[in-house]
């Protein structure tokens, strides 16, 4: 299994992070329990994460052992491994533990490729037939707060809807655009991307796609409800 890496939506996924845990550090409540991650990937944008904010404490879950060992090298090398820890295993194991003790807060930028089946470029990178199977998983653990990927092609507004029945509201978010990559321009994820957005379930440009990194919240002392907004955000 390899790691995937993509230097701008990396970059995108830290910066808005950092964003979102700064702004709303008081009702997020990490500098007392930490936050938890779903993925590790190579580790280098919540590292730096961690490195920019003092007192932040991330602990981090990733099934793929080579990944964590080069996760594990890069928060070394960037002197946070005291604050950022990441262990192989399931996360959804971790949180559907009865023992575990959970954050308030994950974050997580998910594998969300659609294709009708995992038989694509890179396997790691599939979210599921629609692209979102992880953030609808991630969205049914139960944290306050859910700090996630939310990628355009991906059957986004299954997404959002489904959080507001879970009693989630988009407090905020940050959009960017993206070129399609090797992986979600193969011609068979190209070809479902199309159909998805023919069915009104994605929605995507000729060169490229967006993809916001929005905090979904149940805690009432976070105001907003952008749920729409993040939504029209995401129409090309």
């Amino acid at each position: 299994m390899s790691c995937f890496s993509a230097a701008d939506e990396s970059a995108h996924y830290g910066f808005s992070v950092c964003m979102l845990l700064e702004q709303y550090r008081d009702q997020l409540v990490w500098a007392d329990g930490g936050v938890d991650e779903l993925g590790t990937g190579d580790a280098t944008a919540i590292a730096d994460v961690v490195r920019t904010i003092p007192g932040l404490r991330v602990r981090s879950y990733d099934i793929s052992a080579s990944s964590v060992e080069l996760a594990r090298a890069n928060i070394a090398a960037r002197g946070v491994a005291d604050r950022y820890t990441v262990e192989v295993g399931d996360f959804f194991d971790q949180a559907d533990s009865a023992g575990g003790d959970q954050a308030a807060t994950v974050i997580s930028n998910p594998p969300y490729v659609p294709a009708p089946d995992r038989d694509i470029l890179m396997p790691e990178l599939w979210g599921g037939v629609r692209g979102n199977d992880l953030v609808l998983q991630l969205l049914k653990t139960g944290y306050d707060n859910v700090i996630t990927a939310v990628a355009s092609y991906s059957d986004p507004e299954t997404s959002v809807r489904t959080a507001q029945d879970l009693g989630y509201r988009v407090v905020n978010f940050l959009a960017m655009g993206l070129d399609f990559g090797p992986y979600s321009n193969e011609p068979k994820v190209r070809a479902h991307i199309d159909r998805l957005c023919a069915e009104g379930r994605a929605w995507a440009g000729d060169e490229g796609y967006m993809v916001a990194i929005a905090l979904f919240s149940r805690n009432p002392d976070l105001p907003g409800d952008r749920a729409d907004q993040l939504l029209r955000s995401l129409q090309l």
